[in-house]
């Protein structure tokens, strides 16, 4: 079995429920000071962002990408690029037929080299247990920016204990993976099993570096 049919089987296995739904607390808070903290980034990118091509590596049911759409990037300049026939299936569904969307490895992706202005992934590179798959994404990530682009890095820095499917991927494993890149990250999201059991606290506890479990980082090329 691939490292790509193991994601797959990962995935399958998992029965999240409503725990992402935007309509608990826990996950709004979430959702909205990643997002602050996007755009504080995304405001310091040249150009206007109806000019910008991005493309997504792992963009789920879409949401990602329409929120780029919210910021004025055009649905013809994104490409979406989904492993999971299901995931891509309800991405299709949600997003404007303008936008491309791709099924399969995205290190093989029909992506044209040096087109992109940003390159996103959420979470993706902590569910892809393999240190060579994850290189050769890396690898197509950065082949396909344009000089002065960027990767857009959204993912968790530590170990679950309870979930080992997944594992954290520290600020020394992505400069490795981009060693060409100028990297400028940033501490976000409250450690989810804490924002779960006290959603009420999630600022107060927020406010403490060391418990935010994920970075966001931008990564120049």
């Amino acid at each position: 079995m691939s490292e790509l049919d193991r994601i797959a089987e990962r995935y399958a296995r998992r029965d999240a429920g409503d725990r992402y739904s935007l309509l608990r607390p826990e996950v709004w808070q979430m959702w909205q000071e990643r997002q602050r903290a996007l755009l504080k980034l995304l405001a310091t990118r040249p150009g206007q962002p109806g000019d910008w091509h991005a493309t997504e590596v792992g963009c789920g049911a879409g949401g990602n990408l329409l929120d780029l759409m919210r910021v004025g990037l055009r649905p013809e300049h994104l490409t979406g690029i989904e492993l999971l026939p299901a995931r891509l299936a309800a991405a299709r569904a949600a997003l404007p037929e303008r936008v491309r969307l791709l099924a399969g490895d995205a290190s093989n992706a029909d992506v044209a080299p040096g087109s992109q202005d940003l390159v996103f992934q959420s979470t993706v590179f902590s569910s892809i247990l393999d240190d060579a798959l994850q290189q050769r994404v890396a690898a197509a990530m950065w082949r396909w920016l344009k000089p002065g682009g960027a990767v857009v890095w959204y993912d968790f820095t530590v170990n679950n204990p309870r979930n080992r499917d997944v594992r954290g991927v520290p600020i020394g494993r992505v400069r490795e993976l981009f060693p060409q890149g100028r990297l400028t990250a940033c501490r976000v999201t409250l450690a989810p099993p804490l924002a779960r059991a006290m959603p009420w606290a999630y600022s107060f506890f927020n406010a403490i570096p060391l418990l935010r479990t994920h970075r966001l980082v931008l990564i120049e090329r």
